[in-house]
């Protein structure tokens, strides 16, 4: 049984990611529907800015798009839970352990969003501050 149980774990195609809510994802789990990754740091003052607009959209649309935060700065996971309450992020966080597969660069500027669409076509990075009304014309959505 435990043979049986080994095997199958080893044939568990493993995580692409893991959220900030311990779960851990493929990118394809995701298809069908529209992703947004932003990169934020805590330094950055645009960043910050716009998180009350990233927290407004992951609560009105949650249901229909997947909304993840990473880290400019590849916090541990300890003080990204930090982040979170500091700033009351709603949305979920990539953690840095382990190590996330990204399916696009890191961006050379901040703060920078991609979309992925349904299909799985990346675009962006959409660079600045992002709005609700930027995030939900750049998911196809209507308020």
């Amino acid at each position: 049984m435990l043979l049986a149980a080994a095997f199958l774990a080893a044939c568990q195609p493993s995580a692409d990611f893991t959220t900030s809510e311990n779960e851990a994802l493929q990118w394809q789990q995701l298809q069908g529907r529209y992703v947004v990754v932003n990169y934020f740091a805590e330094w950055c003052a645009p960043c910050l800015k716009e998180l009350p607009e990233l927290n407004r959209f992951y609560l009105q649309h949650q249901d229909q798009v997947s909304l993840f935060g990473v880290s400019y700065d590849n916090l541990d996971n300890a003080a990204l839970a930090e982040l979170i309450a500091k700033y009351q992020i709603a949305f979920p966080l990539i953690r840095m352990q382990p190590a996330p597969q990204l399916p696009f660069a890191k961006p050379e500027a901040l703060p920078a969003t991609y979309i992925i669409t349904p299909q799985g076509e990346i675009k962006g990075p959409l660079m600045g501050e992002q709005s609700v009304e930027s995030l939900r014309q750049a998911t196809q959505l209507t308020p």
